[in-house]
C-alpha cells in the first residue's frame, strides 16, 4: 500500500506512531521492505509500532521468511503473532481476476479484404443515407489553466441540422436553453467547432488518394458487436484535415485508430489525432473520436453518427466539446421533434468493452 511506504519513508522506520494494519497490508509491507532491501534491523523496530486489526497465524509469518524476511523481522512478526492470536482470522484475497489473452488478428490476406470491403462501404455511405433532421447538441467546457483540474461548462448550443440530397444545413434554436437572435451560427458563438461528421472525414480516410497506412491493432466489442480495430496513419502531404485558427488555416498528418464491425464491415468508431504540428501553431494536444450507431428512420435503420468528442489546447487554455446527435426523424417532419435540449448521453455508449475478444470467423 502507498501509504503505508510513505509512512515508513517519513518517520525512517524508527519513530513511527501505533499503526493499525490488517494482514494484507502487512504483507504488502514486509515484500517492499525486501524489494528495497531495508535494514533488518529497521524493518523489525518499526514493527514494534504496528497493532494488528486481525490474527497474525504462523503460515503467514513462515511464508514471509520463506520471501526474505530477515531474522529480527521474523522475530518481531511472531510476537505480533503472539498478540494477534485472539483477533479474527484475516478475510481471504480478492480472486484475481481473469486475464484474457487476445486472439490473434485475422492474417494479412484476410486484414487486406476487410480494408478493401470497408472502403467500398464507406465510397457509398452518403449515398445511401435518407433525408433526415436530427437535433444536434454541443457542449463545450473550457479549462482556462491549461492544467486539466479547472474545467468549466462554457455553453450547451441546440442546433436543428437538416441533411437533404447529400447537403447539411444547421440552424441554431438554443443557447442555454434559450432562443438565441436571429441569424445565430455556430461560427459567430465563437470557440471550437468541427465538421464533417456525416461522411467526409470517414470517407478521407479511406479514399486511395489519402494514402493511408493500415496495421492490425486488436479485437474489440462496441455495444454488444465484435469488432475489428485498425491503426491507421496519413502522412501531410496527403491530409485534407485542416486546423484553422483565426486566419491561420494548415493541413496536419493524423492518425488513429478505425472500429469495423465484423459482419457488416460498417465504421462504427473512429479517432483522429493530428501530429507534427508547428510550434508556431496556436492550436495542439488535438483529438476527436466519432461514435456511430443504429438508428430507426421510417421503416429502416442506418448507421448514423452518434457521439463526438473534440478536445484540443490553445495557447493554455483546454477546450472540448462533446457533440450528440439524438431524435433523427425524416425530412419535412420537424413537428415532430421538440427542440429541447435532451439530457446527456451516458458515457457506456461510446465506450469499448473489456471483454473476451470473438472467435475467428
Amino acid at each position: 500500500m502507498k501509504w503505508i511506504l510513505c509512512l515508513v519513508t517519513a518517520l525512517g522506520l524508527a519513530a513511527a506512531a501505533e499503526t493499525s494494519l490488517t494482514v494484507s497490508q502487512l504483507v504488502t509491507f514486509i515484500h517492499s521492505a525486501i524489494e528495497r532491501k531495508t535494514p533488518d534491523k529497521q524493518v523489525a523496530e518499526y514493527l514494534k509500532h504496528v497493532k494488528m486489526a486481525e490474527k497474525l497465524d504462523d503460515q503467514t509469518i513462515e511464508d514471509l521468511e520463506g520471501q526474505g524476511a530477515g531474522q529480527k523481522t521474523v522475530a518481531a512478526l511472531k510476537e505480533l503473532g503472539t498478540a494477534s492470536a485472539a483477533l479474527s482470522k484475516a478475510a481471504p484475497p480478492l480472486p484475481k481476476a481473469a486475464v484474457y489473452v487476445q486472439a490473434p488478428g485475422p492474417h494479412s490476406v484476410e486484414q487486406g479484404k476487410i480494408i478493401e470491403e470497408t472502403r467500398e462501404y464507406v465510397k457509398n455511405y452518403t449515398k445511401n443515407l435518407p433525408n433526415f433532421i436530427c437535433v444536434q447538441v454541443t457542449r463545450r467546457d473550457v479549462d482556462p489553466t491549461g492544467t486539466g483540474s479547472a474545467w468549466h461548462h462554457e455553453d450547451t448550443i441546440t442546433t436543428k441540422l437538416s441533411y437533404n440530397e447529400g447537403r447539411e444545413d444547421y440552424q441554431v434554436v438554443l443557447v442555454n436553453n434559450a432562443t438565441p437572435p436571429p441569424g445565430t451560427t455556430m461560427d459567430k458563438l465563437g470557440g471550437t467547432n468541427s465538421a464533417g461528421e456525416f461522411g467526409s472525414m470517414m470517407r478521407d480516410i479511406f479514399d486511395r488518394e489519402s494514402n493511408a497506412r493500415f496495421e492490425w491493432h486488436h479485437w474489440g466489442k462496441l455495444r454488444g458487436r465484435a469488432t475489428y480495430v485498425f491503426a491507421y496513419d496519413i502522412e501531410q502531404q496527403y491530409s485534407r484535415l485542416h486546423l484553422t485558427v483565426e486566419k491561420q488555416d494548415i493541413a496536419t498528418a493524423y492518425r488513429g485508430l478505425i472500429y469495423i464491425d465484423q459482419d457488416t464491415k460498417m465504421v462504427t468508431k473512429y479517432t483522429e489525432v493530428p501530429y507534427n504540428i508547428p510550434e508556431t501553431f496556436p492550436m495542439h494536444n488535438v483529438e476527436l473520436q466519432l461514435d456511430y450507431d443504429f438508428t430507426k428512420i421510417g421503416d429502416s435503420e442506418f448507421l448514423l453518427p452518434l457521439k463526438s468528442v473534440n478536445s484540443s489546447k490553445s495557447t493554455r487554455q483546454l477546450s472540448k466539446n462533446e457533440i450528440e446527435f439524438r431524435l433523427y426523424r425524416k425530412f419535412g417532419t420537424e413537428s415532430t421533434i421538440k427542440f429541447e435540449t435532451p439530457e446527456p448521453l451516458p458515457d457506456e455508449k461510446t465506450k469499448e468493452k473489456d471483454e473476451k475478444p470473438p472467435k475467428k470467423p
